[in-house]
């Protein structure tokens, strides 16, 4: 019987671009080029015979046929990439070492790490020591969580990365300054900042179209937990990252008086060389990963920057 269904990689292609609607994404998500991704839709296209895909200047969307495709598709390959997981002994394979950055592993990733560790009981995880200047040459290292320390700042070029969370500031302090409500009255009370990015005030500020006095006066802190310890403790109004007060927010240690966000457009990145193969354990916390950072900054992703 001749075999008439397209590759699974020619089927993990397609459903990487449905999924992000665009070459570029999927290509980041599944770590091979862009032109590998062309041409496995390519192939697929030719060998069913329709166009999956309809293309324009502003990226792709599915056509009839490339829904339908999808509909039919997305589940069983699934199914076979789990089945693959399981039954896969080497332990190499199983076993998943990562770099994460201190603050954000602590303040949002070790949180979010019982539901992965339940959900994939088969893979072991182990961390190794962040290096703020890592080269991401390290042979034992398969993934990184990454801060991008500069909005225009470009990653190596043996490096896949891939935006999570962390673009996102925000104005926060202890819940007695609940009633403020413009920003200029936030703005009146002391003021906190990580000591590496004091210009983050006045980002929020011009975001909500309110001024930072030119003489303004605050304190700095160098570590993330320290500076939001002090909000809770009430010394005044931080500038932080929404990801590392999601848990504050939520249990109401915080309060976030003006609703309202800036852009830094720098953050945490999900990074791999490009030259790593196969490995399921890190394929499958990947997509994990980002599911967490696409619940958590829904919005910031939508209309995240393209990757260095």
């Amino acid at each position: 019987m001749p075999i008439r269904s397209p590759s699974l990689v020619e089927l993990h292609a397609f459903l990487a671009v449905a999924d992000t609607g665009s070459f570029r994404k999927a290509a980041e998500r599944m770590f091979v080029t862009q032109a590998a991704v062309s041409r496995a839709v390519m192939r697929l296209e030719e060998q069913l015979g329709v166009d999956v895909f309809a293309r324009s200047g502003t990226g792709v969307r599915l056509t009839p046929a490339g829904d339908e495709l999808r509909r039919l598709v997305a589940q069983p390959v699934a199914a076979l990439e789990q089945a693959a997981t399981r039954l896969q002994r080497s332990p190499d394979r199983l076993r998943l070492r990562l770099s994460v950055v201190t603050s954000l592993g602590n303040l949002w990733l070790m949180p979010r790490l019982e539901d992965f560790r339940a959900r994939h009981p088969e893979i072991e995880l182990e961390f190794r020591p962040y290096q703020r200047e890592d080269d991401f040459l390290r042979e034992d290292v398969d993934l990184w969580i990454a801060l991008k320390r500069q909005a225009r700042q470009g990653w190596p070029r043996q490096v896949a990365a891939e935006y999570l969370v962390g673009r996102e500031i925000v104005a926060v302090g202890a819940p007695r300054l609940a009633h403020l409500r413009a920003a200029r009255e936030l703005l009146a009370q002391p003021l906190l900042y990580h000591s590496s990015y004091p210009e983050n005030w006045a980002l929020w500020a011009r975001a909500l179209g309110a001024e930072l006095p030119p003489d303004w006066r605050g304190t700095g802190f160098d570590l993330v937990v320290n500076l939001i310890e002090a909000a809770r403790g009430g010394m005044g109004v931080a500038v932080v990252q929404k990801c590392m007060v999601e848990a504050d927010l939520a249990a109401g240690r915080l309060v976030m008086p003006v609703p309202g966000a800036a852009s830094t457009g720098r953050g945490y990145y999900l990074c791999r060389r490009r030259a790593m193969g196969a490995h399921p354990a890190a394929e499958r916390f990947a997509q994990w990963l980002l599911a967490q950072a696409a619940a958590s900054e829904p919005a910031s992703r939508a209309a995240r920057p393209a990757t260095g």
